[in-house]
């Protein structure tokens, strides 16, 4: 197998998310803009590319916090919510619960980073 046809078994294999960032990083890397080039690359996954575009809101959901990460989650989760002290808890304690069901995409990215730093899992789902 050639060097080319690894290449493009590999670039095959990317999830939409790791496209996304491996166009992100060329990029950077050379300076330009590659929106046809990488529309080229990714035409395999176009078609998933289309439906995962075609979600404007989102449902976070906390799905599980570890014990020893709780303070840090309730911290996060009252600042994304303006919950109270125990409703906050009481969420945190009882996931899977549902803590944003209309977030715009970079509402939920953010709040799944956020929660993720403190070591929840997080999960999104497209409305």
């Amino acid at each position: 197998m050639s060097q080319l046809d690894q290449l493009v078994e590999q670039l095959s294999a990317l999830t939409v998310i790791e496209m996304a960032d491996l166009k992100k990083a060329l990029e950077e890397k050379w300076g330009v803009k590659a929106q046809a080039a990488v529309a080229v690359a990714a035409a395999p996954a176009a078609a998933a590319a289309e439906a995962a575009a075609e979600s404007t809101e989102f449902e976070v959901t906390l799905a599980a916090v570890p014990a020893d990460k709780k303070i840090g989650a309730i911290k996060v989760l009252r600042e994304l919510t303006g919950l109270g002290l125990k409703e906050a808890k009481d969420i945190v304690d009882g996931a899977p619960k549902v803590i944003k069901e209309k977030a715009t995409k970079a509402e939920a990215d953010d709040a799944k980073a956020k929660l993720e730093a403190q070591g929840a899992k997080v999960t999104l789902k497209g409305l």
